[in-house]
């Protein structure tokens, strides 16, 4: 029988989801013919079995029994992704008071639902199988803020000592390895020379992050928080084009100390990108996905340190 392509649905905003895929004839379509691979195919399944009752796993934004994230959920992850947009305007620490930008925040989408949820949840638990979908995410973000350049740093915003030992892990940076590991950023490259110091006194005297902090005790907390580490590569960023890369961006306090740190090390910022932005209380809505998607803003909980 003749293997027929299906036709390519034009519309629906592009989105791939919606699009068939071409009917190809499959590789596999029932048990393997040699033992061995037919009794480790037992295994695995047998493996996963057990694995799923003696460890249930709860998608982090439906709470269904599945994987970290189901399928249902990473689709709207992809659909609150699809189109990054610029961010700075909701973001007063990066917008001067003639309304001018002083620094380009290209985001990969809103900071609400699915969204918001699995950020939230790969910062607080890193689920492994959340990596691979933020990070295609960013990565879009990181392809329509760079555009067609090349040779360009990317560096991601450091975490807190506290936070790391806390996590284990720094959430921007496993991402960003992870779209190296699959070639997703070719011409691109990413360099982790930004190290958190400790910061002057803050005014609020508060030790526990930048929750529940307003724009002014949050500006005054970072400010002075970050430096260039020479020993991790710093000493070539003189004339370097770089992009600062972190995960949620709210009032824009933390990008504003990393492209201080970065001009003072002679590097040159050309903007940051960022996985999800906020909506700051004063500020108007930023250019996200068209109104009547049937998409509803919830309120969740505010940036994790």
């Amino acid at each position: 029988m003749e293997t027929r392509r299906a036709e390519p649905v034009r519309g629906a905003a592009g989105d791939p989801d919606l699009v068939p895929q071409p009917l190809r004839r499959a590789k596999h379509r029932s048990e393997h013919r040699r033992r061995l691979l037919r009794a480790a195919d037992l295994l695995t399944e047998a493996a996963a079995d057990v694995l799923a009752l003696a460890v249930p796993v709860e998608c982090v934004c439906c709470g269904n029994e599945d994987r970290a994230i189901c399928s249902g959920c990473e689709r709207q992850v992809r659909l609150l992704t699809r189109l990054p947009f610029r961010a700075e305007s909701s973001a007063p620490a990066l917008m001067g008071t003639d309304g001018s930008v002083l620094l380009p925040v290209v985001a990969a989408g809103i900071y609400r639902e699915e969204l918001a949820q699995s950020v939230l949840s790969f910062k607080r638990h890193g689920q492994g199988p959340l990596t691979a979908s933020l990070a295609m995410a960013l990565g879009r973000a990181i392809r329509a803020a760079v555009g067609g350049g090349r040779d360009i740093w990317l560096v991601p915003v450091p975490s807190s000592k506290a936070a790391y030992r806390k996590r284990g892990f720094t959430p921007v940076l496993l991402l960003l390895r992870h779209l190296h590991r699959h070639r997703v950023l070719d011409g691109l490259e990413c360099h982790d020379v930004l190290r958190k110091i400790r910061a002057p006194a803050a005014a609020t005297g508060s030790s526990s992050g930048q929750k529940g902090l307003n724009r002014g005790a949050r500006a005054s907390r970072v400010r002075g928080s970050m430096r260039v580490g020479w020993a991790a590569g710093g000493s070539g960023l003189a004339g370097r084009p770089c992009i600062i890369v972190d995960d949620v961006l709210t009032t824009g306090s933390t990008l504003a100390e990393a492209a201080r740190a970065l001009h003072q090390a002679g590097a040159v910022v050309r903007g940051a990108v960022v996985l999800a932005a906020t909506r700051a209380p004063d500020a108007a809505p930023p250019r996200g996905p068209k109104p009547g998607t049937g998409v509803i803003e919830k309120n969740k909980g505010r940036k994790d340190e």
